[in-house]
């Protein structure tokens, strides 16, 4: 199959993608997933320096905090760019903490970026969807939303995610409107550097929690997203795909310490 049959069967030649979170190691990767499908992708970030350099339509720099802010850039987006075909909601961040080490403040951050922010990028964007004609929205979350990794204030957001995920493909359906979720383990991203300086053993202790025996990468989530987005999902909405080397299938731990250990 040629590079353009392909790019005609996934049917996201052309189409506007808005991507959240496009500096980071997953933004990136999933910006040039997209532009290799020919689409017309544009990003957002926090800072211009986040977005500089990258093969981008257009640049988006608004707060996801700020829901003024927010509303604003989104708004000014459509009447510019028009209505995006796919929306993917990737902003986000996490500390790694215990429950015992979330305070108000804590929670409060983690919850206002990972879910508000979330729906505010969305909300007016399905709007503008749906007196479209339709469009695709995968929200980035994560196994923590699945299961209690830690990270309890992220974890509660990414679940509170999926729920709003499952809202919009059910009540927005109607409209030609697919909506998703891609839940990521461990991604090997740059975020990663800074904490293997600090533990140059952490991966020895992270890998055997994984089947594969590894962390995915960034390419492999935006694989998962873009698949979603394409036509090829056609059928598919308020699903969740899990893209975690194995982790959520089952103790692997427990597996090897308990069952074999016991041979």
């Amino acid at each position: 199959m040629t590079s353009e049959t392909l790019q005609r069967v996934l049917g996201l030649r052309g189409k506007q993608v808005l991507i959240t979170g496009a500096g980071g190691g997953i933004g990136q990767a999933l910006i040039e997933t997209f532009n290799a499908a020919g689409a017309v992708v544009s990003g957002a970030d926090q800072s211009a320096d986040l977005l500089s350099g990258l093969p981008l339509a257009s640049g988006l720099v608004f707060n996801i905090n700020d829901k003024a802010q927010t509303g604003s850039a989104i708004s000014k987006f459509i009447a510019d760019h028009g209505t995006p075909d796919v929306l993917i909601n990737n902003a986000g961040f996490t500390r790694g903490e215990i429950l015992d080490q979330v305070d108000g403040n804590v929670w409060e951050r983690e919850i206002a970026t990972n879910l508000n922010g979330a729906f505010h990028v969305t909300a007016p964007i399905v709007e503008a969807m749906a007196a479209n004609g339709g469009g695709s929205v995968v929200f980035i979350s994560s196994v923590n939303a699945l299961n209690h990794y830690g990270n309890p204030a992220y974890s509660a957001a990414k679940a509170g995610m999926i729920a709003y995920m499952k809202a919009l493909a059910v009540e927005k359906g109607r409209y030609g409107i697919r909506s998703n979720a891609v839940c990521p383990g461990s991604v090997r991203t740059p975020a990663w550097d800074h904490r293997l300086e600090k533990q140059p053993e952490l991966l020895s202790k992270v890998l055997p929690h994984y089947p594969l025996g590894r962390l995915v990468t960034p390419g492999e989530v935006a694989q998962a997203a873009f698949f979603l987005s394409s036509a090829s999902a056609s059928g598919i909405t308020g699903a969740t795909l899990t893209v975690d080397a194995g982790l959520t299938a089952g103790n692997l731990y427990f597996i090897n310490d308990v069952l074999a250990g016991d041979k």
